[in-house]
């Protein structure tokens, strides 16, 4: 086994301490000393499900050193007919258990429309039926966190299959990668909320895209509180604009902790402490002095 140093950037550093995954962070040190990962499974003695899911989950950061091609290039889905849904109906055994349980899980019956899209799972987008599931579950589960009560469409579920097609989520493992960073990632932006004081509705697109950038720039939540109190105290209540000004001033800095700000804060007070009275300031003093 190689175990050469190696550097981490800040960057890398923050998304496997945002996975949350000890055989990530393992692996990826393993690959980045530059050992073969077909031989993690042996030198680093971990079962080949537990690699699988750490590669898996390295990939979802796009921290694996192999390039995951797209696998679906837009404009390419096919138009299946309802024979083709008949035939598959009649001689693929798979295909009608998976109909089955997918009906099961949105608690309703399927048309015709709506198997034709299932097919395109099947055949197109070459997923197997456990991470179809998976998807299916995972589309519930986000509609539940945006405050819907209805199950998602199949035409809203084919976007996000789509989706993972693209990201190259094929196996179990994939899916598993995904759905655990994907709940990481919302409980963050919960968590976020909470600092920022917003209860009773999600974020808008808008806000989202500013909250998630604080969060990939590697600020914790004590440290955004702070950013928030400042914004309004400046400008009386939360702007996200201005706000993000502030985080954004701090990320050049290097400052992403409080006590980091903190002691930015001291220097900057300190520097003005030291810093020599221009002209004017120079005079009104002395102005002061002959009027006492």
């Amino acid at each position: 086994m190689i175990a050469d140093a190696i550097s981490v950037s800040q960057n890398d550093m923050r998304k496997i301490l945002g996975a949350a995954s000890p055989e990530a962070a393992l692996l990826y040190l393993y690959v980045q000393a530059g050992n073969d990962p077909a031989r993690a499974e042996q030198e680093l003695s971990l079962s080949t499900g537990r690699v699988s899911c750490a590669a898996a989950t390295l990939r979802q950061m796009g921290l694996w050193p192999e390039e995951r091609p797209v696998r679906v290039a837009p404009g390419e889905r096919p138009d299946y007919t309802e024979r083709d849904v008949l035939s598959a109906m009649d001689s693929d055994n798979s295909f009608r258990a998976l109909y089955g349980e997918v009906q099961r899980l949105l608690g309703r019956s399927l048309n015709t429309e709506e198997l034709k899209i299932l097919l395109g799972f099947v055949r197109y987008l070459n997923l197997p039926a456990e991470v179809i599931q998976m998807l299916i579950c995972y589309c519930k589960d986000r509609a539940r966190q945006r405050g819907s009560s209805r199950n998602p469409s199949l035409r809203t579920i084919e976007k996000e299959a789509y989706a993972w097609a693209e990201r190259g989520i094929d196996s179990i493992e994939e899916a598993s990668a995904f759905i655990q960073a994907q709940n990481v990632r919302a409980s963050r932006l919960s968590k976020l909320m909470q600092a920022l004081q917003i209860r009773g509705r999600n974020l808008t697109p808008a806000e989202e895209r500013y909250a998630q950038s604080w969060l990939e720039m590697g600020f914790d939540n004590e440290t955004i509180s702070m950013a928030y109190e400042r914004t309004c105290l400046n400008t009386g209540g939360l702007n996200w604009a201005y706000m993000n000004k502030i985080l954004q001033r701090w990320h050049g800095q290097g400052l992403h902790t409080a006590h980091a700000v903190q002691a930015g804060d001291k220097k900057t007070d300190v520097k003005a402490e030291r810093r020599p009275l221009d002209a004017d300031e120079a005079a009104a003093i002395k102005r002061m002095f002959q009027e006492g």
